[in-house]
């Protein structure tokens, strides 16, 4: 029987491509997941937090959780009613720019592990399927790098799902639901949840996080600290930093530092060599005065407040998919 010279040539040549191509999507999910996956060193820690005694109480409660997990468990009889070493997830909520971005990285310190920081819009993707395993590639390498998971916005993530399903979309949003929902139940991690919404926040996830921890805006004496923090000893500046105190009153802390330096640079700007009272009270009272147009909307004199609903998520995912898609053929 006669042999075909081209036939073993034809073989290695495509095995050769197709070894060619499976390397070629290997290292296009690694980039993939490079991008979605930020593993960071800590940059914050413990005392650089400025904190009500309420909130900064119960942050060291929380922390206390492995230091007395033993006694708790094993020695008070725990271990027999809950699941030892599991579940542990922590959420913070409040204001934006009360230090909840600060306080995780503050955790990660303490604890000694890198910090995996997961952006919901980084991870979501228009195809069915794609964000819960994107999700699932989160917790892969965060138990690989022995690493904390943060969540920042989270109530993109945990908020109500879908009853009413009739898009594809819909199918997404339950399917990334559920897949974080059992993702926590079996992992022994640590996760840190942020929000500014936490009334859209699903029951379910409600009942699996260990601590709800609120971030409140300062007090007065947080205020004097914050103020002190962010004047540099080499600003020259003529305030008195009681009238600047009294005046920030419902500033966050990150409204405050940046009304230092809006004060520093308006001084620059009008070219004087000390920055006087009353460039720091401008920046007060511009900072203010945006809060309120952003945050208060007045519809027939009175205020109201959106609720994520079940049609809203629906909506907004699904215009979502479609500036995806239109995007492409443009």
């Amino acid at each position: 029987m006669p042999i075909n010279p081209f036939g073993n040539k034809s073989e290695k040549a495509s095995t050769i491509k197709k070894t060619d191509n499976d390397s070629e999507a290997i290292q296009s999910d690694k980039e993939k997941l490079n991008e979605i996956i930020q593993i960071t060193e800590p940059k914050y820690v413990l005392d650089d937090l400025i904190l009500p005694a309420e909130t900064e109480s119960q942050l060291l409660d929380f922390l206390s959780y492995k230091d007395c997990e033993r006694q708790v468990f094993l020695e008070w009889g725990l271990a027999s009613t809950h699941n030892f070493g599991q579940q542990v997830a922590v959420n913070f909520y409040g204001e934006p720019g009360t230090g909840k971005t600060m306080a995780a990285h503050a955790v990660a310190s303490y604890l000694q592990k890198p910090l995996i920081l997961v952006n919901y819009a980084d991870v979501e993707s228009k195809y069915v399927g794609e964000t819960a395993k994107n999700i699932c590639d989160i917790f892969r390498v965060a138990k690989e790098k022995n690493a904390i998971i943060f969540f920042d916005e989270a109530d993109a993530i945990l908020s109500r799902r879908v009853n009413n399903m009739s898009h594809a979309t819909d199918v997404s949003v339950n399917q990334t639901r559920s897949v974080l929902l059992m993702l926590l139940n079996d992992y022994s991690g640590l996760v840190i949840f942020a929000t500014n919404f936490i009334e859209n926040y699903d029951s379910a996830f409600m009942r699996r996080i260990l601590s709800h921890i609120e971030f409140c805006l300062p007090d007065m004496a947080c205020r004097r600290s914050i103020w002190a923090k962010y004047i540099p000893t080499k600003l020259p500046v003529k305030v008195n930093v009681s009238n600047l105190v009294d005046c920030s009153d419902g500033l966050s802390g990150s409204d405050i530092s940046n009304c230092v330096l809006k004060a520093a640079m308006a001084a620059a700007r009008s070219r004087c060599s000390i920055v006087t009272e009353d460039y720091f009270l401008n920046a007060i009272k511009e900072i203010k005065k945006s809060k309120l147009a952003n945050e208060k909307k007045l519809i027939n004199g009175s205020l109201t407040s959106t609720v994520v609903t079940d049609e809203y998520v629906r909506d907004q995912l699904l215009n979502n998919t479609t500036g995806a898609r239109n995007g492409e053929s443009s």
